[in-house]
């Protein structure tokens, strides 16, 4: 018999549902500012100064054709999977583009957070954005809180920088190199003495989203059985949960070679599965007796409808021998309208009909004695001729002795020997540290980009030497995908790798990777509610345009939109011969 399985390394899936969101109540005392950390994978939003009351995923779900009313927000969706196909969001990578979806969102906030003035949202509001973010993005927004919700005022800035300044508030002015690592990409921003240098901002097309399928992929290769289990919200969980990163890959690598590391560190996730196979163990002789139960009442029914048959067809047979009766009393006209009733053309026909009929019923007849006689108690025979058969029995077959009887009744002990629990777990090895390699490593995926060593590389390289080790001293990690334990020793030997001998850096992991962002732009808010600095108020907003932005410490770099010039419609059209002498002697030369 095995060795026992140890349960040290057996993990269960929570499959957490989600709990819809109370109505919270406005802020009484101090400035009412809004925050809302607009993420990809979730929206954090809440008083500034209170703390984000509402934490939501940034999906939408409504029926095909189905009415605005009917859509569910968020946390009022208990489980993704069972409706994952009627999931909707209104990003596209990190950036929103849909504007009903991004309304809906806004909607549920507004009205979670207790916002009762009418008609509009009558609270400033501070929006993070990505970096470097399109104008085009920056205006449907603008447009959507000044236009439908009509805010006085609004402020945008980048999620990764409002994290850096709230995690190093003694430093001013700041610099150093962020790294914000999200649901859909991550940004490597570049911070000198307190402004982003947006020209030397760099961005990778990996996050979460990325190592979530890559794990759903991985182990749907390695447990095809278990396809419907290995679902997105699961591998999010083994994600949060299972997943490291080493400071040496390879080496790691080397390490799961050895069978005993491997028993020891491998973790065995239990998927659900029924136990009622296990518990409902039926003997051989219960299941011969109801195999026997079921044939008897098959014969029993099959006899019924055979007997319900054969008097359908005496009763046939009755009307159409009085039909024919008709015919010898001489009774034409009522024979002929009885043969039309019967859908029959001539008296042929219906003697032919009658004598198949006849011997339908005789077939039926001798069918239905012999079902009788089959469900009979058969008499037993003579001693002398079960002998005889046993002994003609044992010379054809000699082979059959004591010791198939005995294999046979193993049989059912080895088959309660099979470990269902065993057959539905999925064993989680070097899977731990290939999925979150790909954020080093993007090609383990098949992704044709640099990875986060390299672009880190590229962007210092950009730089005088006196301004790249201004930028390590101070390397900052944020982000929901920044998670993963060992990440800053990796990022550590990176560093050590990339830069020269003897020289120093710094590397620091947000203390609220994932809430960091939002408390930023709530201490921001609080220091300057009442300041121009920043803020985009209505009145700007009618004059500028919805793509104008006020820039401040943790915002972009405010661009214009540069349309071409329109052709001067003054000067005097060319006549045909200019046009030739323009044609022949060609450019001007400066």
């Amino acid at each position: 018999m095995a060795a026992p399985i140890p349960v040290s390394n057996v993990y269960t899936f929570r499959d957490v549902r989600a709990v819809p969101d109370p109505v919270h109540s406005p802020v009484s005392e101090g400035p009412a500012v809004l925050v809302l950390d607009n993420g990809s994978f979730q929206l954090r939003a809440g008083w500034a100064g209170v703390g984000p009351a509402l934490q939501l995923r940034s999906v939408v779900t409504r029926s095909r054709g189905g009415p605005r009313s009917l859509s569910r927000v968020g946390n009022d969706i208990p489980s993704l999977e069972p409706l994952r196909w009627l999931l909707r969001t209104p990003f596209d990578r990190n950036v929103p583009v849909n504007l009903e979806l991004q309304e809906l969102l806004c909607d549920h906030v507004f009205q979670k957070l207790g916002v009762t003035t009418e008609g509009c949202v009558d609270y400033p509001i501070v929006f993070t954005e990505a970096p470097c973010t399109p104008l085009h993005v920056r205006q449907m927004v603008s447009e959507l809180l000044f236009e439908c919700y009509r805010v006085p005022k609004v402020s945008f800035g980048i999620d990764g920088l409002y994290s850096f300044y709230d995690n190093n508030k003694d430093l001013s002015p700041a610099s150093g190199l962020v790294v914000s690592s999200g649901y859909h990409c991550t940004h490597i921003l570049p911070v000198l003495r307190g402004r982003l240098d947006a020209k030397n901002c760099k961005r990778i097309n990996i996050g979460g989203y990325h190592s979530v399928t890559y794990l759903q992929r991985l182990l749907q290769l390695k447990y095809p059985g278990h396809l419907s289990a290995i679902t997105l919200s699961r591998m999010e969980e083994i994600l949060h949960d299972h997943c490291y990163v080493p400071e040496d890959y390879m080496d790691e690598l080397r390490k799961w070679r050895c069978p005993n590391y491997y028993e020891e560190n491998v973790h065995k996730m239990q998927l659900p599965f029924s136990a009622k196979l296990l518990t409902n163990v039926i003997p051989s002789e219960e299941k011969q007796e109801r195999r026997q139960q079921q044939l008897k009442r098959l014969q029993e029914l099959n006899t019924r409808r055979r007997e319900e048959k054969l008097q359908q067809d005496q009763e046939r047979l009755e009307r159409l021998l009085y039909v024919q009766e008709l015919l010898e009393d001489g009774q034409v006209e009522q024979f002929h309208k009885a043969l039309v009733e019967l859908n029959m053309d001539s008296a042929e026909e219906l003697q032919s009909y009658i004598h198949k009929l006849g011997i339908a019923i005789e077939q039926g007849r001798q069918r239905v004695l012999g079902d009788a006689l089959d469900s009979k108690p058969q008499t037993p025979e003579p001693p002398g001729g079960e002998q005889d058969e046993m002994e003609g029995i044992s010379e054809l077959e000699p082979a059959y002795n004591e010791d198939q009887m005995e294999t046979e009744k193993a049989a059912p002990a080895v088959q309660n020997m099979f470990n269902m629990a065993e057959y539905h777990q999925m064993y989680l090895g070097t899977e731990r540290i290939r999925v979150p390699e790909i954020l080093f490593q993007p090609s383990l995926m098949g992704e044709d980009q640099a990875g986060l060593a390299e672009t880190m590389q590229y962007i210092l390289d950009r730089y005088p030497h006196e301004v790249q080790q201004e930028l390590v001293q101070n390397v900052f990690l944020t982000g929901g995908n920044v998670m993963y334990p060992g990440i800053k020793g990796r990022m550590e030997k990176e560093l050590l790798q990339m830069r020269p001998f003897g020289s120093s850096f710094q590397v620091s992991l947000a203390s609220r990777p994932v809430l960091g962002a939002w408390h930023g732009a709530s201490g921001w808010a609080l220091q300057n509610v009442d300041c121009e600095e920043g803020w985009v108020s209505r009145k700007e907003y009618e004059e500028m345009g919805g793509e104008y932005l006020k820039e401040h410490k943790a915002s972009n770099c405010s661009t214009a939109i540069q349309l071409p010039k329109p052709a001067s419609r003054s000067a005097p059209p060319l006549n045909q011969e200019t046009e030739s002498n323009a044609l022949a002697t060609g450019p001007v030369q400066p």
